[in-house]
């Protein structure tokens, strides 16, 4: 047996100062630990603070080497809370060595390859695990978290693009809807078990809440066979989507619970609806669900209440084995109103809620996600032309009103890209024959110098939530908590 020995001092500040960075949300920020660990000022730009990891290997390293000069290589050569310290290091470092293997089986299935990927590396991965001191279930089980944290992170990080704070606060929203905050309860409790843990999406249409709920279903627990050879599930096998408001009322429950030979006229065969199709390993997206009438909240409030669904025509429950993430375009006030919407069934749908930003509020906080936007959007719209592209587009929207509110979103700025590209220019759409806007008697006040401070704020308040959409939005670009500014909002005093 071992002889059993401890870390000293120095190496256990290093190695917890380490674990507690880079088991935290990677697109939080965390400067002053990163930095100490760098040893120089870590850069305040980056969309993760993951990217900078590698750069820690050395320091990583010369440790480990170290500790393997003194018989200190595996769990059990340690004891006590060392033991569980090193734990998170190990698994840290194994991570760190073999992300790329995955970063790759992630490219290879995304792009939808006939060829089988090659998974030879997970062997060598398998051994270095079982060298740590791991056991072989344990051993399986931490690769497959590896496997869910570089998909989180591959989506997360690259299919979300800017760099803008309100992106940067959905990234971090989204990392924890997947881990919660604390990765390492989530590794130890909750790990296989997110299903009961369904997540609303809030956003005007067009800001991309498709691409956050597929980030979020794309994301979850894929177990490794007992084997070692093998993932349960492949990317594209873990996100089914659906828009309800694009279903009539008469086929959507039987889209969603399935039907039976001849429940309704036209039914002649079996149907499995999507409920069904979506397993334990799954994330069933419903948009738009702000649009489904009394009757289908009801029967969607009962999946997530029990757990279980009828397929039409069918007296025999079925289990819903997946997890749900919802989106709408109706405000959060909207649904609380309680009209047309249920509150159980929206108590049951939110537990986590987040706002996916419009793109005001993105270019509100930083106008150089426009140009990042445009050269993202070009390179899946037209590939290796895009930078041949990028300055003639950008020349065409400089065009535009300065402060332009891009009302369509992100969508609307696709549109804009391939009428600049066939067009040379882009002219919103407006309603022709439309009225003149009427003038705004606060902007004559404050330009005759008429306002006090209190009515200058509260207008200027107003009109940026009559833009913005939020009471957030209107508090990050004003500099005041929440509550003073939904305070000046509601009850300005305006000429």
């Amino acid at each position: 047996m071992p002889t059993t020995r401890h870390l000293s001092p120095e190496e256990r500040s290093f190695f917890a100062l380490l674990t507690e960075t880079v088991y935290a949300n990677p697109f939080g920020t965390d400067q002053a630990r990163l930095s100490r660990l760098l040893g120089q000022a870590a850069p305040a730009n980056t969309v993760s603070q993951a990217n900078l990891y590698d750069k820690l290997m050395p320091a990583l390293e010369q440790r480990l080497a170290g500790l393997r000069s003194r018989g200190l290589e595996r769990l059990d050569q340690l004891a006590g809370a060392d033991q569980m310290l090193m734990r998170q290091v190990f698994l840290f470092h194994g991570y760190q060595r073999h992300y790329a293997y995955f970063d790759g089986l992630i490219e290879h299935q995304r792009l939808g390859r006939a060829s089988a990927p090659d998974l030879d590396w997970l062997q060598g991965l398998l051994d270095s695990l079982l060298g740590y001191g791991f056991d072989p279930k344990e051993s399986r089980r931490w690769i497959a978290l590896y496997y869910q944290l570089r998909r989180a992170y591959y989506f997360i990080e690259r299919a979300l693009v800017g760099r803008s704070e309100p992106m940067r606060a959905l990234r971090r929203a989204l990392w924890n809807s997947v881990f919660t905050t604390d990765l390492r309860s989530y590794t130890l409790l909750l790990w296989e078990r997110m299903q009961d843990f369904s997540t609303l999406l809030l956003g005007e249409t067009g800001t991309g809440k498709g691409s956050a709920a597929a980030a979020i279903g794309r994301s979850g627990a894929i177990p490794l066979d007992a084997q070692g050879q093998r993932f349960a599930r492949g990317v594209e096998q873990t996100f089914i989507a659906t828009n309800l408001s694009e279903l009539s009322e008469g086929l959507i429950e039987s889209e969603l619970f399935g039907h039976r030979k001849g429940a309704f006229t036209g039914a002649v065969d079996n149907h499995d609806g999507l409920f069904s199709r979506c397993d334990s390993y799954g994330t069933l997206f419903l948009d738009e669900i702000g649009d489904v009438s009394l009757p289908v909240q009801t029967k969607l409030l009962r999946v997530l209440q029990e757990r279980t669904f009828t397929p039409v025509g069918s007296h025999k429950p079925q289990r819903f084995e997946g997890r749900i993430v919802a989106a709408t375009n109706r405000s959060l006030d909207e649904l609380m109103s309680g009209s047309g919407f249920r509150r159980d069934f929206f108590y049951r749908l939110s537990g986590n809620i987040i706002v996916v930003p419009t793109l005001r509020e993105r270019l509100a906080a930083s106008a150089d996600e426009l140009e990042e936007l445009v050269a993202a959007l070009l390179a899946r719209m037209v590939g290796e032309a895009a930078d041949a592209l990028h300055a003639r587009i950008m020349d065409a929207l400089s065009e535009l009103p300065s402060g332009y509110p891009w009302s369509g979103n992100v969508r609307e700025l696709e549109q804009a890209l391939r009428r600049v590209i066939l067009n040379g220019r882009y002219v919103p759409d407006a309603l022709p024959g439309g009225p003149e806007p009427a003038a705004d008697p606060w902007l004559a006040a404050a330009a005759a110098g008429s306002l006090d401070a209190t009515e200058l704020l509260g207008g200027y308040c107003r009109r940026l939530y009559d833009r913005l959409g939020t009471f957030e939005a209107v508090a990050r670009v004003t500099g005041l908590d929440r509550r003073t500014a939904k305070r000046h909002i509601e009850g300005r005093q305006e000429p």
